[in-house]
């Protein structure tokens, strides 16, 4: 089954039409600036760009960076806002003219790699930590998923929330290098470790693709490795989210 999965993220939102079955994408990706303010009719208007750009007239899974309770977000740490209690499945569905699902963006990418990728057959606690932005978090316990953990909002011992101490826009901003900001992202792993004692942590996001320029500063016993599909994992995760929603509606 083909479906367009969308990674909406507080720089870019990214799509491509996947193949729910393999897991594959069937298109290359197709990415535009996420608009500044990102606010609901906003981003709605870059959603219906993408969409467009594929000539698509199906079903949108959309990985979003929020909690997100049926269709309605909880939080809005990386977007304005006025997000938080606006239903986004039927504003983005009514703004595209196509069935749009939207989950959290760490959660898609968690469901990819269950489904597809680096947690395949891994049973126990798995965690998986997205690193952009903002720190996404996913927590699956024998591959079930325990949705919304936002554990990029925890406090540091510094004070500081683990996303504004160690994402990927904060070693851009303060012009870290690798290993200096692997350091500070280590740190956060111990925290995750000794909170939930995972079997594997799994690395996702845009600063997975460059895991070989830090891993050497993990020092943590849990094995860690990249997502499979590397910056690609929440849009085949969020295509495989609009699948089961779509299932559950037609039953």
């Amino acid at each position: 089954m083909l479906i367009l999965g969308v990674d909406i993220g507080g720089s870019g939102i990214k799509g491509a039409i996947v193949d729910t079955v393999t897991g594959e994408l069937v298109t290359e990706r197709y990415r535009v600036e996420t608009p500044q303010p990102a606010t609901p009719d906003a981003i709605a208007v870059s959603l219906a760009q993408i969409i467009s750009h594929f000539n698509w007239s199906g079903l949108v899974g959309c990985g979003f960076p929020a909690a997100i309770l049926h269709g309605v977000p909880r939080t809005a740490s990386n977007i304005s806002p006025s997000f938080i209690g606006t239903n986004i499945d039927k504003l983005f569905s009514r703004a595209t003219k196509c069935p749009c699902y939207c989950l959290n963006d760490a959660d898609a990418a968690g469901m990819a790699e269950i489904h597809f990728g680096a947690g395949v057959d891994q049973f126990g606690v798995v965690l998986l930590i997205t690193i952009g932005t903002g720190l996404g978090t996913v927590i699956f316990s024998d591959g079930k998923l325990l949705p919304n953990t936002e554990l990029g909002h925890l406090l540091m011992k510094n004070g500081k929330t683990a996303e504004h101490y160690a994402s990927d826009a904060t070693r851009k901003n303060k012009g870290l290098g690798w290993k200096r900001w692997g350091k500070r992202f280590n740190k956060y792993l111990n925290v995750m470790e000794k909170l939930f004692w995972p079997d594997l942590i799994i690395l996702g996001g845009g600063a997975s693709n460059s895991f070989v320029k830090f891993k050497s500063q993990i020092t943590i016993e849990t094995p860690v490795k990249p997502a499979a599909f590397l910056n690609q994992a929440g849009i085949v995760g969020a295509a495989l989210y609009a699948q089961s929603k779509n299932t559950l509606t037609d039953t």
